[in-house]
């Protein structure tokens, strides 16, 4: 039986599985590098696997590298739009491929 991932996880939850302090979880949603979303039953937050992921590198830029805040905010940024233009990319090389096999499929 294979387990089923969650689309949100809980403040407790992030803090358990990451092993790490709450207050460096608070650091990163002050600088806006970490968004939870508020849960509609209380005021409860939830992590995004988006979230997770970006706090798992964050925590390894941050204990691992001892990157501070700010650098850890331009290089998840970076990353992001290094996945962006990947993303582009591939769509790119899809219609340039899509060409081919038209032009070979008609000669």
């Amino acid at each position: 039986m294979t387990e089923q991932t969650k689309e949100y996880y809980t403040l407790k939850e992030v803090v358990e599985l990451f092993e790490i302090e709450e207050y460096f979880l608070f650091d990163l949603e002050k600088e806006d590098i970490i968004c939870p979303k508020c849960g509609t039953e209380g005021s409860e937050k939830k992590y995004s696997l988006e979230d997770l992921d970006n706090l798992r590198f964050a925590g390894i830029l941050h204990r691992d590298m001892g990157v501070n805040m700010e650098g850890i905010d331009i290089i998840l940024q970076m990353r992001k739009s290094m996945f962006e233009m990947r993303k582009q990319f591939d769509r790119i090389l899809e219609d340039i491929a899509g060409s081919l096999r038209e032009n070979f499929i008609r000669k």
